[in-house]
């Protein structure tokens, strides 16, 4: 294909995923385009939405009618990984952002990280035989963990915590632990007249009166979605403020975004807490998948999130929930002061980035299982583990084959985009609406 037809092929996948958003808010997508223009990896980042236009309907002997309607992440990239605190009070180490998440193909998860590997492997000059030594190593790992994980045997190594890891991923989860509330609260708050409110800093604004009641409105909805684990009641959460957030990360440009700042419990300052309401987004993969048993299962995108995260995360945030606003979705969540995320910048080494990647594959096989557990959800009503062993065991060797010829071909193919997309932004052309 030329570079002219991809470039019309760009401009038309970005319009129907960005269109609306982009002419709501041209600003937003100005300074998400520059961010993805950045190198190539920061645009495989933005555009989840071309990666699935890509991959759709291409053949794979490793779907069937089960292992391709499994909860996935929807966004499975390097840069989609770090700490959070579960709600067991335990720090862990995995998945996170789910904002692309769906019900599809288990592969695409797989193929969309197996490439984003490739991707980090070329900018740091590493050679192609070691770029599919890392692919290999992910490959072989998350088969490992699932297989050990459908026998129900002691094999498994589960979550990713403090007592499970060691090295680089070690390292971050001890650095997330010395991370304090307080802190996290100096960061986005200010003290005045002996109480906390959110300091105005780039990309925070006031909000207006009625916008306050109608924030206010959604948040009391919201927590009515919380698990039931959560012993508190509506009326005894105290909102001290509510501000507008805008400009949050490559993939939620255009999406409103308002921080409640809210009583601890207890009335020492340092025990406030911050929890985000913020629009969810149309996922990629679901305007490829229209199996209706799916489509249909989610109020609005604000519940797909919150439900995604629920299915596959373990013990997923007990402040995890759902609301709307002027009859749009939107999900919700602790803005946590224990968030860390792994710098690939820091690890360079080849032992350490083969460390890295297979404790990463076990993270994504302890994802895709994680689904038929604990959750309440009964879209996906099957071991999805088992069904996902099943399928890679017909031919093992050739599933790990898959990923690597992916992974080199699609990176490659991310790197030319990245440089068709360069110059449709430096010449006016990529223009939405």
């Amino acid at each position: 294909m030329s570079d002219s037809a991809r470039a019309g092929q760009i401009i038309d996948v970005f319009q129907d995923a960005f269109g609306v958003l982009a002419a709501a808010d041209p600003g937003a997508f100005h300074r998400k385009f520059r961010k993805m223009a950045n190198t190539p990896f920061a645009f495989y980042r933005g555009s989840a939405c071309l990666f699935d236009y890509d991959i759709v309907g291409e053949p794979d002997p490793f779907v069937n009618e089960r292992t391709g309607r499994v909860w996935v992440h929807g966004d499975l990239h390097a840069e989609n990984f770090g700490t959070y605190m579960n709600s067991k009070g335990v720090l862990v180490f995995n998945v996170n952002d789910f904002d692309e998440a769906y019900v599809g193909p288990f592969t695409w998860d797989v193929k969309r990280f197996s490439a984003s590997l490739a991707l980090i492997g070329y900018a740091k000059a590493i050679s192609d035989e070691a770029i599919s030594e890392l692919v290999r190593t992910y490959a072989n790992a998350y088969i490992t963990e699932l297989r050990a994980i459908a026998t129900g045997g002691d094999d498994a190594i589960g979550e990713l915590t403090l007592d499970t890891t060691h090295g680089v991923l070690h390292d971050v989860l001890q650095q997330a632990r010395l991370n304090t509330r307080v802190d996290m609260l100096n960061k986005q708050t200010s003290v005045e007249n002996y109480d906390r409110k959110f300091a105005m800093q780039d990309g925070v604004f006031t909000v207006d009166e009625d916008t306050r009641e109608r924030v206010t409105d959604a948040f009391r909805d919201y927590i009515t979605t919380l698990p039931e684990s959560n012993t508190f009641s509506v009326d005894s959460l105290h909102v001290k403020d509510i501000v507008l957030r805008k400009g949050v990360g490559i993939g939620s440009a255009g999406l409103p975004s308002y921080n409640v700042l809210l009583e601890g419990p207890t009335q020492a300052l340092e025990n406030d807490i911050i929890i985000y309401l913020k629009q969810g987004q149309t996922p990629a993969a679901a305007r490829h998948i229209t199996d209706e048993r799916i489509t249909n299962y989610f109020h609005h995108q604000g519940h797909r999130t919150t439900e995604s995260q629920r299915a596959l995360q373990a013990h997923a945030d007990h402040w995890g929930g759902f609301t709307t606003l002027d009859g749009v979705g939107l999900m919700a969540a602790e803005v946590s002061p224990y968030a860390a995320d792994l710098d690939w910048d820091e690890v360079n080494e080849p032992e350490e980035l083969l460390e890295v990647v297979a404790e990463l594959g076990r993270a994504t096989a302890r994802m895709h299982s994680v689904a038929d557990d604990d959750s309440s959800h009964d879209l996906v009503d099957f071991s999805t583990e088992t069904e996902i062993v099943r399928a890679i065991e017909k031919d093992e060797a050739g599933f790990v084959d898959m990923l690597v010829d992916f992974a080199h071909s699609y990176g490659a193919r991310a790197r030319a985009d990245h440089q068709i997309f360069v110059d449709l932004n430096r010449n006016n052309e990529l223009k939405l609406h």
